[in-house]
């Protein structure tokens, strides 16, 4: 059964950072003045508190896809607390503001770099700026030797602070090659997910996430970002944007185009270019899993596939898993799958991400 894609709509534009500044509100003063009332002469103090001041908090929405709210929305400021009152009247706290963000949000401080929150669960709360504790009014400064306080203090002012948010998104396993490797077509034949499939490079523009279900209680979440080309570490194309996605990945599949329709393309170069532009990002990413998947072998001689294949992976020096798919016909994709399925039930535990998580349907693998 096939069900919606985690994709956004093709004419909603991906933002996956984005700046912003919260200002908690500052809390209310206390008020300094004394009981009058008839018949009752020397009232003493009735001076109440000051409110507190509205503090702002991010949550994790899973129904939410990218930044882009925040890209228009900078500034996010909470209301002060009301001042205290005569009559032990103490003033009302500010309401606190609520920033609902996608699952997967990185908050640093801007200026610093320092870590706020990784909103990495579904409805997981944190506080981004705290607001200003109200001020005590005089009637907390009574005492036997003080009858007639006239003290009171201010609010304190709430925090404020200028963010950077950064959205990575949460996948077990992460697609990365060329562009035209056949990515899209990948993930497209073993998930629901429909990203732009064409015959010209740069199709995929932003992150594409597919629920793969190998059986009624089994799946995992599989993620395609743009192509990488090489220099892509130094700011060439698109992928660079994107390598963070990766970040969270338990596996990396590194998709080939094993039978290029341009004889001047080397498929040894290009993927050996593709793990120098991983190493050159980030070494932890390196590090990471990767198998090796050799697509579109439906173009290669039937006689000489095998061959072809064993060539590759010896000039390639290639010492982990490797498969023989093709994307465009389904060959070889259930057992890549199930295979992969298979790796992560038994991997290190990371995780747990309900399936939901990244759609709202359901897939399969065909």
């Amino acid at each position: 059964m096939f069900g919606e894609a985690a994709t956004p709509p093709e004419n909603m534009k991906y933002i996956d950072e984005a700046m912003i500044q919260v200002m908690a509100g500052k809390g209310g003063d206390g008020a300094a003045s004394f009981r009058r009332e008839k018949y009752i002469p020397r009232g003493g103090p009735s001076g109440g508190d000051g409110g507190r001041g509205g503090s702002i908090f991010a949550i994790a929405d899973r129904n939410i896809n990218t930044l882009v709210d925040y890209r228009f929305a900078r500034v996010h400021r909470a209301r002060n607390g009301e001042n205290g009152r005569g009559s032990d009247c103490y003033g009302k706290g500010a309401e606190d503001i609520v920033l609902r963000m996608p699952v997967g949000t990185v908050i640093t401080h801007a200026t610093t770099g320092g870590a706020v929150a990784d909103l990495s669960q579904d409805g997981q709360k944190v506080l981004l700026a705290k607001g200003g504790t109200g001020g005590l009014g005089n009637l907390h400064f009574k005492s036997s030797t003080n009858r007639t306080p006239r003290q009171f203090t201010p609010g304190e002012p709430g925090e404020e602070f200028e963010l950077k948010l950064e959205l990575k998104v949460l996948a077990d396993v992460g697609l990365l090659g060329m562009p035209n490797a056949g990515k899209s077509t990948l993930i497209r034949a073993v998930s629901a997910a429909r990203p732009k499939v064409a015959d010209y490079p740069f199709t995929t523009m932003h992150p594409n996430l597919g629920l793969v279900r190998v059986d009624h209680n089994r799946s995992f979440v599989m993620a395609d970002i743009p192509g990488l080309i090489e220099g892509a570490a130094e700011g060439a194309g698109l992928g660079h944007r994107f390598l963070k996605h990766l970040a969270r990945t338990r596996l990396l599949l590194h998709v080939v185009d094993i039978a290029p329709l341009d004889d001047n393309i080397d498929p040894v170069r290009e993927a050996h270019a593709i793990v120098e532009e991983l190493r050159k990002f980030d070494e932890a990413l390196y590090r990471k899993p990767r198998w090796l998947v050799l697509n579109k072998a439906d173009m290669l001689p039937g006689i000489d596939r095998d061959r072809l294949c064993r060539e590759f992976i010896r000039n390639l020096d290639w010492n982990e898993k490797s498969f023989i798919v093709s994307a465009l016909t389904g060959e070889g994709c259930k057992e890549l799958a199930y295979a992969i399925m298979e790796y992560l039930e038994h991997a290190e535990p990371a995780r747990k991400q309900e399936p939901e998580e990244a759609e709202s349907g359901e897939a399969g693998v065909p």
